[in-house]
């Protein structure tokens, strides 16, 4: 599928999922360099933990290419009681059922391909997996920074207003808790992420 960017999007199957982790890894670590994840990218934890994500029967990659077929972002999601337990727990902590919700993980797309569709169109083909799968809730986390951080660019701006304009909005008080190592940090350390969610 094409859009107004020129990109092609697809979703990709299981043996090319299996085929496309090195590029997941490669644009999860170029793209969650910058803030507000702040992410100093290693090949071994991306090889874990993209192995353990593409083990999910109900796992859902998004790709996004350019002309030349080089993959250039990417969305992934999958069910939420497959992904990682610190994500899981705190749903059922306040009486929600994990199995109910399609957890929509990362969406990377390098920076010169922003701003013309991509983010719309890789929110759009996830919750059409989700549908698929028979789940009627999708979520996803967003990092929170303190707004006097050091590493916050002057002229960033949160993507807030586009989740909220896609349906989205926080679900108060429903905080994660996740761990890695931030860009100058020798150890990692735990960041908490905001839930967000819609009925889909």
């Amino acid at each position: 599928m094409a859009s107004r960017s020129g990109l092609n999007f697809s979703v990709l199957t299981a043996d090319e999922v299996e085929q496309a982790l090195d590029d997941l890894a490669r644009l999860r670590i170029a793209v969650f360099a910058a803030w507000p994840y702040l992410y100093d990218g290693d090949a071994d934890y991306e090889a874990r933990y993209l192995k353990h994500f593409a083990a999910s029967p109900g796992a859902v990659v998004v790709a996004a290419r350019d002309g030349n077929g080089h993959m250039v972002g990417a969305a992934t999601a999958a069910p939420l009681s497959d992904h990682a337990d610190e994500f899981a727990a705190p749903f059922a902590r306040i009486g929600l059922d994990p199995d109910d919700f399609f957890y929509l993980a990362e969406s990377v797309l390098l920076p010169e391909y922003r701003g013309q569709g991509a983010g719309r169109e890789f929110f759009a083909m996830r919750e059409a997996a989700g549908r698929a799968q028979g789940f009627e809730q999708a979520v996803f986390a967003s990092v929170l920074r303190p707004e006097d951080h050091p590493a916050r660019p002057d002229d960033y701006v949160a993507l807030n207003a586009f989740w909220q304009r896609l349906g989205y909005e926080p679900y108060p008080g429903l905080l994660v808790e996740f761990s890695w190592r931030d860009q100058g940090e020798t150890e990692e350390s735990v960041k908490p992420l905001q839930i967000w969610g819609r009925e889909l």
